[in-house]
């Protein structure tokens, strides 16, 4: 839709900044004899359509195909007659005004006195001097101000007697107001508190930024309004001005008897991301005391009480201010700015279990039809939305029916069933295990193990020679870390980096690899387990290699030799911007539970606690514990955040991968 606005010094503003954009809906006109013009292939992008349309008087819209790089100029509007619009997303029109509403193009046609306007077109009650034309907006009856009055849009009226009358269109700062911070401001103001007009979200220049529409779809970055996307005290955005990259927009603050954004408060867990967490957890999962919020020192920071009142950013107790994955506070350590409370558990999001199972719950053949999650079941006679490789007919023992959860294939995890989210394959069921049921223990020892081809690397000198001091590690190379990056974004805008030892990488690095994350599937309940699934394939290479899985239920010989690595804090022990690695030997669970008092479950496993502290701290959590065996590695165990950092003589617990060895096998075979 084209817009108005006033203009500015070439190169400062896109020409797009003159249209809304309306994603998947195409304009149509009802009358055939109308034709729109043909479509202008190998146009570079949207702005060279908006920069083509703009040079046109008759040019009122334009289509753009992306895919095709495409673009077909319109002579109307949906607000032209015999006009629709088609359209398979949300369509919104701005309702209200900037400064004296010149730019405004809404449909409001009736006065403040709620007199009907008189049609532009129209001299008749009242005789006037403007004459619609393609670039003046005047269309049809609606408020518009072709003279810049102070009072905003108005019209004639219908009305012999009252020549003319203000439309009384609300200021877009006044239609909004913000609560908090501003986080969920969904308003129409696009200038900043200096008047200067806002960079689209969707563009990159004259200031390139990493906050994409499409990678932020909750965040609603729609065209170049006013947001707050990253937790700052207040929305803003980037500035048309090359000289001034981002700036506060002057938004007003809703009144005490606005509805606060519902927030689910919690103090022993955390949901979500942890936004609405107000317990007192106040050290790091590492045991390293908060920075009280109000101070300034070890670290600088904006995250005041006084300027995130909503926040209850007290003392120095765990929180997220600014919508990162888990509470967070700056630490009390000069050499860590901040670290995650990753201590503090999550809440359980998994629905009421309805009913019990026993064994693997193969054996399962009650009615419950809905995943741990509250997702539906699809039918196991269907076919949509996804191809099941289980069916009534290929496992006729399973009892099959309806869309009751089951396990066809004997997965030790118990009954799951294929959802009817497009996105998820598979999820275990809304099931516990019966209270009087015990599975058998894996802590026993298989008669043979196989290992091929995964798991090898070129040899280091003296592997195994030194106490390799992760805390108390040094720099090596373990080709199966995967280093996450872009924690502030969703899963669209995650993307691995494989293929380096730093942990900040210059860009052009040899053999650097950057993959983008296109799924993500949560473990069985109790793991702690992703999958994420790449885009592409990666390069194998020295740097990058595949690591053995092992058996289902293997448990690793007390006494075996494995590793850690990660680029976490070191505690002074070392460079935590380089790949640390630590030498650590299994121990049984029996031994480890001596320490933790019987707190370590057969899903986990431990590693000896050194007289010198060596170990995963802050920022290794999600690393691998990688186990030479049968002459390869082997993907034992995942880091998870433990209560201190590196211990002395404390034993360090991990996910023992084993138990989810058939799951992960699951997942890739189901998609």
């Amino acid at each position: 839709m084209p817009t108005l606005f006033f203009p500015l010094e070439q190169g400062q503003r896109s020409p797009l900044n003159d249209f809304q954009v309306l994603r998947g809906t195409e304009l149509q006109h009802l009358l055939h004899k109308v034709e729109p013009s043909p479509w202008q292939e190998d146009t570079a992008d949207a702005e060279e359509c908006a920069r083509r349309c703009g040079s046109l008087l008759d040019c009122r819209a334009f289509h753009y195909n992306v895919s095709s790089r495409s673009c077909q100029l319109l002579p109307w509007t949906q607000h032209s007659p015999q006009t629709r619009l088609q359209r398979s997303g949300g369509y919104y029109v701005r309702a209200c005004i900037m400064d004296n509403g010149v730019q405004y193009r809404g449909t409001v046609a009736v006065t403040t006195g709620g007199l009907p306007c008189q049609h532009w077109s129209h001299k008749f009650p009242n005789d006037h001097k403007y004459t619609p034309t393609p670039r003046n907006g005047l269309e049809e009856n609606f408020c518009r101000n072709p003279d810049k009055d102070p009072r905003g849009p108005w019209c004639y009226t219908t009305n012999s007697a009252v020549r003319f009358q203000s439309c009384g269109i609300k200021s877009c700062r006044d239609a909004a107001c913000m609560r908090c911070n501003g986080e969920d401001y969904r308003g129409a103001v696009d200038r900043t508190e200096s008047g200067r007009e806002c960079q689209r979200w969707d563009l990159q220049h004259p200031h390139p930024h990493p906050f994409e529409p499409g990678k932020f779809l909750d965040k609603h970055l729609d065209d170049n309004y006013c947001r707050n996307p990253d937790g700052s005290e207040r929305p803003w955005c980037y500035t048309t001005d090359p000289k001034l990259e981002r700036e506060f927009c002057n938004i007003p603050r809703c009144g005490p008897e606005a509805q606060p954004r519902h927030e689910a408060t919690t103090l022993s867990c955390f949901r979500g991301k942890g936004e609405g967490y107000r317990g007192t957890a106040n050290t790091t999962a590492a045991g390293v005391p908060c920075q009280r919020w109000d101070a300034q020192y070890p670290h600088q920071h904006r995250f005041t009480p006084e300027k995130y009142a909503c926040k209850d950013l007290r003392e120095n107790f765990c929180r997220n201010p600014d919508g990162s994955e888990a509470p967070w506070c700056f630490t009390t350590r000069p050499g860590m700015r901040m670290a995650f409370c990753y201590q503090i558990r999550r809440c359980q999001d998994n629905v009421q279990p309805e009913d019990c199972y026993y064994g693997t719950g193969e054996q399962y053949r009650g009615s419950v039809s809905k995943t741990r999650k509250g997702v539906p079941c699809q039918h196991w006679s269907t076919t949509t939305p996804h191809k099941p490789q289980f069916t009534p007919t290929s496992a006729p023992r399973a009892q099959l029916a309806e869309n009751f959860c089951r396990n066809p294939d004997g997965d030790s995890h118990g009954p799951w069933c294929y959802t009817t989210d497009p996105y998820t394959p598979f999820d275990y069921c809304a099931l516990k295990r019966c209270d009087d049921d015990r599975p058998p223990s894996i802590l026993e020892h298989p008669d043979q193990v196989l290992f091929e081809k995964c798991g090898k690397r070129v040899a280091r000198e003296n592997q195994w020679q030194s106490k390799l001091r992760v805390v108390g590690g040094q720099p090596g190379n373990s080709p199966w870390t995967v280093s996450l990056r872009n924690r502030h974004v969703p899963l669209t805008g995650y993307e691995v980096w494989l293929g380096t030892l730093f942990q900040n990488p210059q860009p052009g690095e040899p053999g650097l690899q950057q993959v983008p994350v296109v799924k993500m599937v949560c473990g069985p309940s109790g793991s702690q387990l992703v999958l994420l699934k790449l885009e592409r394939p990666v390069t194998l290479n020295q740097r990058v290699a595949l690591i053995c899985l092992p058996p289902e239920g293997y448990v690793v010989p007390p006494g075996t030799k494995c590793e850690i690595a990660g680029w976490g804090e070191t505690k002074g022990t070392g460079n935590n911007k380089v790949l640390n690695m630590a030498s650590l030997s299994v121990i049984s669970n029996q031994e480890c539970n001596i320490k933790h008092r019987g707190r370590v479950r057969e899903s986990e496993m431990c590693t000896e606690g050194l007289l010198a502290p060596v170990g995963a701290c802050e920022g290794d959590y999600g690393g691998p514990l990688a186990c030479f065996t049968h002459d390869c590695w082997v993907l034992e165990g995942i880091i998870i955040p433990n209560r201190v950092c590196a211990r002395p003589r404390w034993p360090a617990i991990f996910i023992r991968v084993s138990v989810f060895t058939n799951w992960i096998h699951k997942v890739m075979r189901l998609g």
